[in-house]
């Protein structure tokens, strides 16, 4: 077991020592910053690591550039979702608004929220967020979607079932 696992370790050294300086530009190039060029290269050398597949692969290349594509969706994602809620809160006054902490708690729940119902269609996803982040009655989503009462309790008990299936499981149905 040692063996495979100082194998493995050489093998994402050996990606590593080949390929970071190739991705680091190609990110570089697709974002335009340096710094966010860095931090994505170490988050796609994360998400390689938690894979744990490193023999497999046989066009390393090709394989660091889905990785990194998935990782850089991910961080735009996470940055919309982030300025939506920033957005929201800033007409509140200063004594009303979150802590820092807070808004980092929030935006990190909100962000796992969206990774959650990611792949749900618009109108699931919509009437999910209205009734359990908004309180929207049933009747209203219903109206402001232009379904019948029904659809919405469809749309919420699939809603549901992704985050049930996503507790269960660790990841998004």
């Amino acid at each position: 077991m040692a063996s495979a696992d100082s194998s493995h370790q050489q093998q994402l050294h050996t990606l590593y020592a080949d390929h970071h300086g190739w991705l680091f530009g190609w990110l570089r190039r697709k974002l335009g910053c340096a710094d966010n060029a860095a931090d994505l290269a170490h988050d796609t050398y994360l998400r390689v690591i938690e894979a744990r597949s490193v023999e497999a692969i046989q066009e390393p290349r090709a394989f660091l550039t889905t990785v990194a594509r998935r990782v850089m969706a991910s961080h735009f994602r996470h940055r919309e979702v982030e300025q939506a809620y920033l957005d929201s809160i800033a007409h509140l006054p200063e004594q009303q608004a979150p802590s820092p902490e807070t808004r980092a708690i929030v935006i990190e729940t909100l962000v796992e929220i969206d990774r959650i119902l990611d792949g749900l269609p618009p109108k699931v996803k919509a009437a999910f967020l209205w009734a359990q982040l908004d309180g929207v009655p049933y009747a209203e989503i219903a109206q402001r979607l232009d379904v019948s009462l029904s659809s919405v309790k469809q749309y919420m008990a699939r809603a549901i079932r992704q985050c049930y299936f996503s507790d269960v499981t660790g990841e998004a149905q």
